[in-house]
């Protein structure tokens, strides 16, 4: 594996009206809702490794610890930056963070493990 700590991706996304956990069903405010905000952190450390994976292999998402600290509303720019901090076999830590231009809005540890995509899959028809 070519995977080493200090792969990085940036990711801007403008919150839009589909973002918010009004329409996302995980609150009542039109603000950026925690589950897209996750999604998008999940985007950027997939990003950040993608083309550093051997053919054949894909990575999965395992484990999150996120703290939504502050509120985006519609027409935010929040820019999220992950970084891999850590690799252990094929165990892979990423740091998260998402800012707008005047606060952090969000901190995250995420962990991703490298697997064989075919075989993957394949656990999956039993």
């Amino acid at each position: 594996m070519t995977i080493a700590a200090g792969l990085r991706a940036e990711l801007l996304i403008m919150v839009e009206r589909g973002d918010t956990a009004m329409r996302l069903g995980s609150g009542d405010v039109p603000v950026l809702g925690t589950p897209r905000l996750l999604a998008v952190a999940e985007a950027a450390t997939v990003q950040a490794v993608q083309s550093h994976l051997p053919q054949g292999q894909t990575s999965v998402g395992t484990k999150v610890t996120l703290e939504h600290r502050a509120a985006s509303p519609v027409g935010t720019h929040v820019n999220v930056v992950a970084e891999l901090v850590e690799v252990d076999g094929r165990r892979l830590v990423f740091e998260v963070t998402a800012s707008d231009r005047r606060r952090t809005v969000a901190t995250a540890v995420i962990e991703r493990v490298v697997v064989d995509r075919e075989r993957f899959l394949a656990g999956l028809a039993g």
